[in-house]
């Protein structure tokens, strides 16, 4: 019989409906049911696309005698990340207490009070490779809880006791108001950039956009070139790589090795809406045509295959299909020669890197350009990835987590104004606006907030900070694509949301009247996205630059002086607040538009395809700092401010380029 999670929305908690455990989803019921019983919580967070999830599953969750051990002893209790990445960002924090590194599966026991007492990832079914295997640790754990509980809450005192001292050392320190903190942590990142293959750190290799982008935007400032020499090592080896999908398009999570040939092959849209972004921005400040591609295939494969047909994106495609991991997307020379003639299957083996042994398991190969072809081999090249995508078609999918989730749609909806306003392709901008017309009609609370999850017509978990201020600045980005006057409008109610659910003295991951935890999570620290704090600083910021409102400014200098020394300190982690405090500098420029919309086409034309990362743009109607600006001698003409001030407008692109410099 399926159990609790039948029940669910969330497709990953669906997979393990019909396991034997004894599952409850997050909430009253279980802990009520744990502090009757006097029963420990052994809880269990992943997501769809998560490889050794699914392992764990087949090899713990799917055994009869196992799933007896953890209903006799434990109250049991399933958590999709993506829908609760409160739960997930507070109990990794107890694995890293331990000295150990997190990820998922997250396996954490917890007292009936929510208070954890041991964690860990993946285990097997027995002992090996140095884990111990998962019956025996839930026997020892259940002898603990029964004979030694009083120990065992010791243990719980500890780890709350480190929820706090993490915090109390986080805001510890000052920093230096002379440091130029974003240019000497760009710098470290060049300096700590693979000079071979690019990218930060060795085996798993995974592509820190966060860095990559402040990267970028201290080289518009300073013109080191060794900056961009280091950004474009890394973009070029990683789109020639098989992180990057040369069929299909888009990026999968990471690479296993260091030369980014094998990847882990689940496909997150938060990783293709910031890759889109950064290859967009990249591209409008070097023209080069190959990160157009890049950037413009990514696209077509997220409107593709990760599209709902109203318009929202869905949130990650699967490592495995067919229960084996990378199949649909690993090739043989027989499997080329099967699609295509002996001279096309030569060349396309020579050209993707696939060989008789592989590079991969069973002989197979991940697709890699290996090899630099000319003009003629290039074009060759284009007819033979279409024969073998439309081979590829026919191949079993692998599975697609249909959720739609605020905050990775807001990086998405970011990604696609970058390449609109890079190339002008007038489908990037609709993708954006259908996406931003999906969450305003099935994700808006009644308050005027937005839910985190969706999915079959069902909204739930009220939205987090990440899904505030990423959506919010996608909102500016689209106001600034298209100057729709509603998208600004809406942007700034949600800064006005930010400040007023999440603001305490600072800004925290989870409302003010959220569920209670036993410790409110911050969740400072750039990840795999960035972090909502920093996000909320570009948020603040740009409100504060449209609407010349100095408590959004006010903000900004409370949480960049909280946060500066723990920067100064982990520049790594802090990436994406160092790029706001990058695009503060000096306040940003505000280049507000008037007269006609159609005839300041032009000089708006000029502004998206440059790579200027600290602007903010407007129409002259739509903005206090507007007021009084009008064409000039019926031309229409910009303005370029900075701290409420003008220069004389400018009515032609050279003389808008000239005010730029």
């Amino acid at each position: 019989m399926p159990n609790r999670l039948a029940k669910e929305t969330s497709p990953y908690l669906q997979q393990h409906a019909d396991n034997p455990v004894d599952w409850y989803p997050w909430g009253e019921e279980a802990f009520a049911r744990a502090q009757a019983e006097n029963k420990p919580v052994h809880l269990s967070v992943g997501y769809f696309a998560c490889h050794w999830c699914h392992v764990m599953a087949h090899e713990c969750f799917e055994n009869p005698e196992i799933a007896r051990v953890l209903n006799e002893n434990f109250v049991n209790i399933k958590v999709d990340r993506q829908e609760r990445p409160d739960v997930d960002d507070l109990y990794q924090r107890v694995i890293q207490m331990m000295g150990q590194s997190g990820g998922w599966p997250l396996t954490v026991f917890l007292t009936p009070e929510q208070e954890p007492f041991f964690a860990g990832t993946y285990f097997p079914p027995q002992d090996r490779h140095g884990r111990p295997g998962f019956p025996r640790l839930l026997r020892g754990l259940s002898l603990a809880w029964q004979s030694r509980q009083e120990e065992v809450r010791e243990n719980c005192a500890q780890f709350l006791h480190g929820f706090r001292a993490h915090d109390e050392q986080l805001f510890s320190g000052s920093g230096s108001s002379d440091a130029d903190l974003p240019a000497e942590a760009a710098r470290a990142f060049a300096r700590n950039t693979d000079p071979v293959h690019g990218g930060l750190g060795g085996a798993p290799k995974f592509p820190n956009p966060s860095c990559h982008d402040l990267m970028l935007r201290v080289y518009r400032r300073t013109r080191e070139p060794e900056l961009l020499t280091a950004l474009g090592c890394t973009l070029d080896h990683m789109a020639s790589g098989g992180i990057y999908d040369h069929l299909g398009g888009g990026f999968a999570r990471y690479s296993v090795d260091e030369r980014w040939a094998v990847p882990h092959f689940e496909k997150m849209l938060y990783d293709n809406g910031q890759l889109v972004k950064l290859y967009a921005d990249a591209y409008r400040l070097t023209q080069l045509p190959s990160w157009r591609r890049v950037f413009e295939e990514s696209v077509a494969y997220v409107v593709r295959d990760m599209s709902h047909p109203e318009g929202g994106f869905y949130a990650s495609e699967d490592a495995d299909s067919e229960g084996e991991e990378g199949r649909f997307y690993a090739w043989s020379p027989q499997d080329v020669r099967a699609v295509m003639d002996a001279d096309d299957a030569d060349f396309a083996c020579r050209a993707y890197g696939i060989r008789e042994k592989g590079n991969f398991e069973h002989g197979r190969s991940v697709l890699n350009r290996e090899v630099v072809l000319d003009d003629g081999e290039q074009i060759r090249l284009e007819g033979v990835r279409k024969r073998l995508f439309a081979a590829r078609l026919r191949r079993v999918r692998p599975g697609r987590d249909e959720n739609v989730l605020a905050g990775w749609n807001g990086l998405m909806i970011q990604g696609l104004c970058a390449a609109y306003q890079a190339t002008g392709t007038a489908a990037h901008l609709l993708a954006a606006r259908r996406a931003a017309d999906f969450l305003a009609a099935n994700l808006t609370m009644a308050d005027g907030g937005i839910y985190r999850a969706w999915r079959d017509g069902v909204a739930k978990v009220p939205g987090f900070l990440d899904d505030y201020s990423f959506l919010a600045n996608a909102l500016f980005d689209l106001y600034e694509s298209d100057f729709e006057k509603r998208d600004l409008n809406r942007a700034l109610e949600l800064v006005d949301q930010i400040r007023d659910k999440f603001w305490d003295g600072g800004l925290f991951f989870t409302p003010r009247n959220g569920e209670p935890m036993i410790h409110r999570p911050l969740a400072p620290f750039d990840g795999a996205w960035p972090s909502g704090i920093s996000e909320s600083v570009f948020a603040l910021l740009r409100a504060h630059e449209l609407s010349g409102r100095k408590h959004y400014f006010e903000c900004v200098q409370h949480v960049l002086a909280q946060l500066e020394a723990a920067a100064a300190r982990n520049a790594f982690g802090f990436a994406h607040l160092l790029a706001a405090q990058e695009f503060s500098r000096g306040g940003p420029i505000t280049i507000v538009f008037a007269g006609e919309r159609d005839a300041a086409a032009a000089l708006i034309e000029s502004v998206h395809r440059a790579y200027l990362p600290g602007r903010v743009l407007a129409l002259a109607g739509h903005v206090p700092m507007g007021e009084g600006r009008g064409a000039i001698n019926g031309q229409a003409a910009a303005y370029v401010c900075r701290e409420q001030s003008c220069l004389p407008p400018a009515t032609s692109v050279g003389a808008l380029r000239d005010c730029l410099g």
